[in-house]
């Protein structure tokens, strides 16, 4: 049977490691569709999406990788649903590997891989720490959601600009939502110099705290 995944991947201005990441989904043997919500870029990012063959949809101001998402899921036509980062690369049948496991368990709404880091060839710090072991976690090209997903639990909350998907899959487990953990690396993650986290650090901390608290009070 076939399985449509839609891919969502919302950007600005990531030309310097795009067309990295599009030969990366491409080269999944699944199908799938791949839809860039460009968020008012100003370098050439879109044209290269465009000679990808890619969907695109054009925010007209900038609104942020979470409005970006939500977009990005409107317009979505797959049965499953993943988000990735303009700046990573998915490992070779990621995506078939993910598939297997609803396949196995029709119970499962969302499959988490492993992402492995690596530092990009033109990093400042070429001597920088970084996890040696691949692990789990909240990112894009590790969780493949069923886009049931979004129907029971809605998009993601806007108010919250970085952490939006520890946040989602929180509220999935409060709605007794099946995320299955397998142990494979879906995704290289690129350690850089403009990692989103690196420059957005303050709205982490303050998204974190945000979210433990609405917890806490639950």
């Amino acid at each position: 049977m076939k399985r449509l995944i839609s891919v969502i991947m919302p950007v600005k201005n990531g030309r310097n490691y795009i067309q990295e990441a599009l030969d990366g989904i491409k080269k999944q043997n699944i199908d799938l569709e791949i839809i860039i919500v460009d968020d008012a870029s100003t370098d050439n990012t879109v044209e290269i999406a465009q000679r990808n063959g890619c969907l695109i949809i054009k925010h007209e101001k900038t609104l942020g990788q979470v409005e970006g998402k939500n977009t990005g899921l409107k317009s979505a036509n797959g049965e499953y649903i993943m988000f990735h980062d303009h700046d990573d690369v998915l490992t070779e049948n990621a995506l078939s590997r993910m598939i297997e496991e609803f396949e196995i368990d029709e119970n499962v709404m969302a499959v988490m891989a492993k992402a492995k880091d690596f530092i990009s060839h033109d990093s400042i710090n070429q001597n920088q720490v970084i996890r040696k072991e691949p692990y789990w976690g909240c990112l894009g090209g590790c969780i493949l959601f069923k886009k049931d997903v979004f129907d029971k639990i809605g998009l993601f909350d806007t108010s919250i600009k970085a952490g939006e998907v520890i946040s989602l899959t929180m509220k999935m487990k409060e709605s007794n939502l099946n995320i299955k953990k397998i142990d494979f690396v879906s995704s290289n993650r690129r350690i850089h110099d403009t990692n989103y986290g690196k420059v957005n650090k303050k709205n982490e901390f303050s998204d974190y705290a945000s979210i433990l608290r609405n917890k806490l009070r639950k």
